[in-house]
């Protein structure tokens, strides 16, 4: 069935649903409409996933994702306790979702550590470039806390072991602070996410080129390599989510550019979620296992890997298997 017609038929139905949705969210719904939800929400399940099979266009695919989603939100509304969805959302929502939106989530990756990458090899080669980036006083600050003759190492390198639950919330606090930044510069059309994972990016690889070259990069590396498998996986992740809302603001298709917006920073919005947990996890990595000197480099670059690869079958593997609702 060609996809014009697949529409005709079932446009009508959609847009019931979506009707149906609105009064269960405003909390209006009459009983009638609590009956039929459970039998409509199913069809449009089963639609959705003709849609996907026939190849039809990821603008309809997308709308009827977002219908499902709804949905099932609301199916499942008073059945789960916050801490089952929670659980639901660890145990196969989040790497779902990344998968689903691998599109955005590959080019804003590619500018942020494609940047990393560029401007740590640049500054490496020619070591005056990092003042293009950071002036002399941060490159200062920047050498004093991955001196290799520190008694810890990292931001605020001078306290003590007793602080490291003051540091846990420092480090949460201004991470998400980034990925908001990251996140709500897409509301600029796009522009501000693509800045600010340039930055980020053009940032941090000059940090890393500086210190590679003057000899600290063993204390560098060592101290990253741990919480950056969470930190810098959710920096990407919160400007594939930004570069969805201005992607919605530049192209909404047939839609109207607000209700193109409040589809994309629906979808978004859960990305960020997901952001946040991954910014809490990388904070106490970093607050209670990146700064110690107690261990060994070649110990934590090992740790490090690990949490790398975990990262990586986590968001690849992990919520593959699933199953209709009841």
């Amino acid at each position: 069935m060609k996809q014009n017609l697949f529409e005709r038929q079932h446009r009508a139905g959609w847009k019931a649903f979506a009707e149906q949705l609105e009064r269960l969210e405003r909390g209006k719904a009459d009983a009638r409409t609590c009956e039929a939800f459970s039998a409509d929400y199913r069809q449009v399940c089963q639609q959705l996933a003709l849609a996907q099979e026939r190849g039809y266009s990821s603008h309809l695919v997308e709308h009827l994702q977002q219908l499902a989603m709804r949905g099932h939100q609301q199916f499942y509304r008073h059945r789960s306790h916050l801490g089952a969805r929670l659980l639901g959302f660890l145990l196969g929502g989040f790497p779902r979702l990344v998968r689903s939106q691998w599109r955005s989530i590959a080019a804003a990756s590619l500018l942020f550590y494609g940047s990393l990458v560029l401007m740590g090899l640049l500054v490496h080669n020619w070591p005056d470039l990092v003042y293009s980036v950071m002036d002399p006083e941060q490159v200062s600050s920047m050498e004093s806390m991955y001196d290799p003759d520190a008694r810890r190492i990292g931001p605020m390198s001078e306290r003590d072991s007793g602080d490291d639950w003051m540091m846990f919330g420092h480090y949460i606090m201004n991470n998400i602070g980034i990925a908001f930044q990251t996140y709500a510069g897409g509301l600029l059309f796009g522009v501000g996410s693509l800045f600010f994972l340039l930055f980020n990016g053009l940032h941090i690889g000059a940090v890393a080129g500086h210190l590679t070259q003057i000899g600290f990069g063993e204390t560098f590396w060592s101290f990253v390599v741990g919480h950056g498998a969470f930190e810098l996986t959710a920096i990407a992740f919160a400007g594939a989510a930004g570069l969805q809302l201005g992607w919605a603001l530049l192209a909404p298709g047939r839609l109207p550019r607000g209700e193109a917006l409040r589809l994309a920073a629906g979808r978004s919005v859960q990305l960020v979620a997901g952001v946040i947990l991954l910014l809490v996890i990388a904070a106490f990595v970093e607050a209670y296992w990146s700064s110690m000197t107690l261990v060994t480099p070649q110990v934590k670059y090992l740790v490090g890997a690990g949490l790398w690869l975990l990262v990586a079958l986590y968001f690849g593997l992990v919520g593959r298997r699933t199953h209709a609702p009841d």
